[in-house]
């Protein structure tokens, strides 16, 4: 158990956004078989203590890597860039949300009747959540690229936040 390694390493994968899920579930389910409590009944408390630190940790890594949003956020901590509480973002950007949640807010006033248009809002923004994430993947190493893939960082949690959003209107019109 070795707590100074980053999630990345603790389960064996490159540094890189782009991260096989598959690989990363098999190999979260092989840790945690590792540190089950019933593999330390005869342990001392250190080392029952231990194993639910490290399957704490096991789980955080687990849940950053399969979230791109916060794989990204993690992959730019590991280079030392912090997140910034107000982000300077372009006027053209911030536009762009603004008149995506006016969309929403129409989507949302039209009840059941709006349930199509709904879904195909939320189909645009994954599309292009998945155009921002592609964009980080390229940019992310490149030399002198913090700016730019902080920005997109910021771009993916807008675009996350309006998304969460779509799924409580739809949640709303459909009465869960």
């Amino acid at each position: 158990m070795d707590f100074t390694q980053t999630y990345f390493q603790i389960f064996q994968l490159d540094r890189t956004f782009q991260v096989d899920q598959e690989i990363l579930t098999q190999r979260f389910h092989e840790l945690q078989l590792s540190v089950h409590p019933d593999k330390f009944v005869t342990s001392t408390d250190q080392e029952k203590r231990l194993a639910v630190q490290w399957s704490t940790q096991i789980n955080i890594a687990f849940d950053t890597l399969k979230n791109p949003l916060l794989r990204a956020i993690y992959l730019l901590s590991l280079k030392d860039i912090k997140l910034e509480a107000n982000p300077n973002l372009s006027a053209a950007f911030l536009m762009s949300q603004v008149e995506l949640r006016e969309t929403l807010e129409d989507i949302e006033e039209q009840g059941e009747s709006g349930l199509d248009k709904l879904d195909q809002f939320k189909k645009e923004i994954k599309s292009s959540m998945r155009s921002v994430e592609s964009e980080f993947d390229k940019i992310y190493n490149a030399e002198n690229s913090e700016v730019e893939a902080t920005q997109l960082v910021y771009q993916l949690q807008f675009t996350n936040k309006l998304l969460i959003a779509a799924n409580q209107v739809e949640e709303k019109l459909l009465d869960y």
